[in-house]
């Protein structure tokens, strides 16, 4: 009598409940896998072929498969938390050994500017470079800048407003042109916004709407005056020197718009004009450079039967600003963000993809190596593909279903049971026949 088959059950409910004890272990494990036990009949063989009446002598466990399934996105509002929703792996190095493979997001900064999981690995991506363009390529640890981001100058500036057309004339009479700056009376509406030197210094220009006397043909003029720093420009649209009477104020404008009978935008300027901003001292009392060759915009400028209204200003320079924390966006792109509200590109994740992760080997630490089962890895960027997208300020959870291995486990505690119960009888059907005299 053998005894084989009961102890191949109470190792394979035994395998299995260890199987099961481990999921439920790692239920709370962030980006971990379930896995399940796979079993095997067991036949002896036999001599000359296969008998009609063969039994087997048991079962055995074939392998521990883990489910790559997707499991639940949970969000945490950590910017360094990413979950990958779909499918591929995160790629994490130490410089030395093969690159580690894993689903779990929870990644922080080093001290040198990497971006490192819990067990110092660093995350691979593609570098951006210094002007914030990723540079695709092998990857590499992604490192974050630790220094500031430069000023910028401003060389272009772009205004969308209206102008009232039932307003009065302010200008002076006879056509003559001139403005008294600290006079409201002899313009009509002024709008203020902030350009920046070649230091990254903020320089306050206002702009004073005064508007002219109506042709014959019912176009309305309007005249464009210009400050820096409470400093009258010196220089129109056309590099021409602009005069100042006794008192400081400009007798002629920076430039001059002028709108058809019909209102709406301007029939001159049509295109960009060219502004100068003057040296002058901010209200900090500090020095600021001239600005030359800005590209002021003003096609988007409109006349019409309603109040004035500044509707958008836009330039491109900014102020120099430190690092203040990252972003990653859906396609991997990790955004630096600085203290004068710029972001830029420093680097991109880079993800990986097998065509048999099941084939892949475990580390622990929620970590996998590829293998010759798994196949070699295929890398892209988030989105691409078969690679799935990543979120930032989330996790993925363990996809482990406590209920469902709550049942598998009180099924294997049965199995076990009865494997045990196939052994008893045994011995007793062995006792009896030593027991025959």
């Amino acid at each position: 009598m053998s005894f084989q088959q009961g102890l191949s059950g109470l190792n394979a409910a035994s395998r299995n409940l260890d199987v099961i004890g481990n999921n439920i272990a790692n239920s709370g494990t962030y980006g971990a896998k379930g896995s399940r036990a796979e079993f095997a009949d067991v036949y002896a063989a036999s001599l000359n072929g296969a008998g009609l009446n063969q039994i087997g002598i048991g079962t055995s466990l074939q392998t521990v498969a883990q489910q790559f399934t997707q499991g639940n996105i949970t969000t945490t509002e950590n910017p360094m938390d990413l979950a990958i929703n779909g499918g591929g792996f995160f790629q994490l190095t130490d410089g030395v050994n093969p690159i580690r493979y894993s689903r779990n997001g929870q990644f922080k900064v080093s001290k040198d500017g990497f971006i490192v999981n819990n067990d110092g690995l660093k995350l691979m991506g593609y570098p951006a470079s210094g002007a914030g363009v990723i540079q695709p390529g092998t990857a590499q640890p992604l490192q974050l800048p630790t220094g500031g981001i430069p000023p910028a100058v401003t060389t272009s500036l772009k205004m969308e407003f209206n102008l009232d057309s039932r307003l009065k004339t302010t200008s002076p009479a006879g056509g003559a042109t001139g403005i008294d700056l600290k006079d409201s009376a002899t313009y009509n509406n002024a709008t203020s916004m902030t350009v920046y030197d070649a230091k990254g210094q903020d320089v306050a220009v206002t702009f004073y709407f005064q508007k002219g006397e109506t042709a014959a043909d019912g176009s309305d003029t309007w005249y464009v005056y210009g400050t820096a720093n409470g400093t009258p420009f010196d220089t129109d649209s056309d590099g021409n020197p602009i005069a100042l009477d006794a008192n400081g104020n400009p007798t002629t404008p920076y430039t001059t718009l002028t709108f058809p009978p019909t209102g709406g935008a301007p029939t001159t300027p049509t295109g960009p004009i060219t502004m100068n901003i003057p040296a002058g001292t901010s209200t900090r009392g500090n020095a600021t450079l001239p600005i030359a060759g800005i590209e002021l915009d003003l096609s988007k400028a409109n006349e019409n039967g309603s109040s004035f209204a500044v509707t958008a200003l836009t330039q491109d320079g900014y102020a120099p600003g430190q690092l203040t924390g990252i972003q990653v966006a859906n396609d991997g792109t990790v955004l630096a963000r600085y203290s004068n509200g710029q972001s830029k590109p420093a680097g991109q994740v880079e993800l990986a993809n097998f065509r048999n992760p099941q084939g892949l080997q475990t580390l622990g630490g929620n970590m996998w190596i590829r293998t010759v089962a798994s196949g070699d890895a295929v890398v892209g960027v988030p989105g691409d593909g078969n690679m799935g997208s990543l979120q930032s300020g989330a996790l993925e959870e363990s996809n482990v279903d406590i209920t469902a291995e709550l049942v598998n486990m009180v099924t294997a505690q049965r199995a076990y049971q009865a494997n045990a119960q196939t052994i008893k009888t045994q011995d007793q059907v062995l006792q009896t026949i030593v027991n025959l005299r």
